[in-house]
């Protein structure tokens, strides 16, 4: 008898899903008050939802027949892995990776083995776990699936599901923080939700509508509003904590994650760390943390691998929904999403009060990777600075589907960092957004971009032929200097680019670029031209030594 939980079926579950998360989006949203009350459980988990479901469309042939179950299942869980959001899409990837492990080595009741597994690595990914959360009721749900004796996944999904709701409504006793706010656990309600969405995929009934408040609290429940309305307590027990810092990690092993996961706890809490089940794991990593020090969080992933897709969330600006609509998708008015490869760069970004978006130089970004950046800044209108002619067009992707999708998205022609950076200078969120808009494009293209890199090969180029290790000077995508090394190079480029004008010089250090490289170009142009304003910064990009913008 072939599996019950075929390539369809996931198909289905995986629809069905989406939609139910998408209606129930507001309402986990509202109630999300533990570990940090910012209202974007419903937001996270859809988010993550969606990404497995777009893999696993894109791995499914149009012609042919249809992958097998083991190895759709393992794009589903591994697209969840790379979309997701929060500690609670984090957690909510591991269940789907339950089901893909399932597939691969069972034979059956797929999923009780599949939760049962499921309730292991989201157990195993949080470093301190507390009882009444999402983990409580997936526990709930594995069990009783394990102890179910029918050998129907049909049945067997249907009595987790059961439990898992009876799991649900506990949880308001056993945190003070959903006992205060009159809710359920809002991780919680999501599993609920996602479990109802297999019940009725394997058996084509949907299940009977259950409240998913306690019948004490059900109607004096509060609508919490960020910490004007509630604190809470974090997993590991401190409140100081202002970002959530999330990345995927790969080039690493058991051993540095492991070590990842000590130095994380060292400097922040709600630390969450799963893989795609690679052996070794010498595969892909999701990387969760609340802490304060960015940076800190950023460089123990370093130290264990590659951490690229790097994201980092304020939660004060979640707490603030200024501009926020009354269905609860989007909890602010505006936002600025900045893309960048250089880490300097994307603090000095931060600093201005943009989203960043940190891609690697050396990897495409996909436009649904960017779909996912624009919903999880949670505006209804994003203005996007790509800092790259690439990367814009692909912006442009993004934000088409983004508009289909209910949010606004403008994209703002830059072609480089500085140019970013001069757009960024001059927004202002109290301006009407169109006129904003304006005025970052008019200051982007006021921006002219120059940068130097060293010839690794003999070549020939407009102004004649360089050779190995001679410094080629670039000003707005064109060869225009050859220099015998780097400080000779910034000098020259900087007066050549200063030659049309200009009141405003910002230089761009790379990642092995010396201090002195920047030291010695401001000093030479606070001489030569003193009319001029100049400002170095290590912006920490891989590809140039050095990124010049004069505006």
């Amino acid at each position: 008898m072939p599996p019950i939980l075929d390539t369809d079926l996931l198909g289905r579950w995986a629809a069905g899903a989406v939609a139910a998360l998408e209606r129930h989006r507001a309402e986990i949203d509202r109630i999300n008050v533990f570990p940090v009350p910012d209202s974007d459980t419903g937001t996270n988990l859809l988010l993550t939802m969606r990404s497995a479901a777009d893999a696993l469309r894109r791995g499914r042939r149009e012609d042919g027949p249809a992958d097998p179950p083991a190895i759709a299942a393992g794009e589903f869980a591994r697209g969840a892995l790379v979309g997701a959001r929060g500690n609670s899409g984090v957690l909510l990837s591991q269940v789907l990776r339950g089901f893909a492990e399932a597939l691969v080595e069972g034979e059956g009741p797929h999923v009780a083995d599949a939760l049962d597994r499921a309730e292991r690595l989201a157990a195993a990914a949080v470093a301190c776990p507390r009882e009444g959360t999402l983990l409580t009721v997936l526990s709930a749900a594995a069990k009783a699936a394990v102890g179910c004796p029918s050998p129907d996944d049909g049945e067997v999904a249907a009595t987790a599901a059961d439990a898992a709701h009876a799991a649900l409504r506990e949880t308001t006793g056993q945190l003070a923080e959903l006992t205060r706010a009159g809710v359920v656990d809002a991780g919680g309600l999501g599993l609920v939700v996602v479990l109802d969405t297999l019940v009725e995929a394997l058996t084509g009934v949907a299940p009977t509508a259950r409240s998913h408040l306690p019948e004490r609290v059900r109607d004096t429940a509060p609508a919490p509003r960020g910490r004007e309305a509630l604190t809470t307590e974090r997993e590991s027990g401190s409140a100081e904590h202002e970002y959530e810092v999330m990345y995927l990690l790969e080039d690493s092993d058991d051993v540095r994650v492991a070590e990842l996961r000590g130095a994380l706890l060292a400097v922040g809490d709600s630390v969450a760390i799963v893989g795609d089940g690679t052996p070794g794991g010498t595969g892909l990593w999701n990387v969760h943390v609340h802490c304060t020090d960015i940076g800190a969080a950023v460089e123990a992933g370093i130290g264990a691998g590659r951490p690229h897709r790097i994201t980092v969330m304020r939660f004060a600006v979640q707490d603030a929904p200024s501009g926020a609509d009354p269905t609860g998708r989007f909890a602010r008015g505006r936002a600025v999403l900045f893309l960048t490869t250089g880490p300097g760069a994307a603090e000095l970004a931060r600093e201005a009060g943009a989203d960043v978006l940190e891609v690697s130089p050396r990897r495409s970004v996909p436009a649904d990777e960017l779909a996912a950046a624009l919903a999880g800044t949670r505006a209804r209108h994003v203005t996007v600075l790509a800092c790259d002619r690439e990367l814009t067009a692909v912006a442009e992707q993004a934000a088409t589907a983004a508009r289909a999708d209910g949010q606004e998205v403008v994209v703002v022609p830059t072609s480089s960092v500085p140019q970013g950076l001069a757009a960024l200078a001059v927004h202002d969120p109290e301006r009407r957004a169109g006129d904003d808009v304006v005025a970052m494009a008019e200051a982007a293209a006021g921006t002219r971009t120059g940068g130097l890199v060293v010839a690794e090969s003999e070549a020939l180029t407009w102004v004649g032929r360089c050779a190995p290790g001679e410094v080629l000077g670039l000003s707005d995508g064109e060869v225009v200097l050859i220099a015998p090394d780097l400080n000779v190079g910034a000098l020259w480029l900087a007066h050549r680019m200063l030659t049309p004008g200009g009141e405003l010089v910002t230089a761009l250090l790379g990642a092995e670029a010396d201090e002195e490289l920047g030291t010695r170009l401001a000093d030479d142009l606070r001489r030569t031209h003193p009319e001029v304003d100049v400002a170095v910064f290590r912006g920490g990009q891989t590809d140039f030594p050095l990124v010049l913008g004069v505006e």
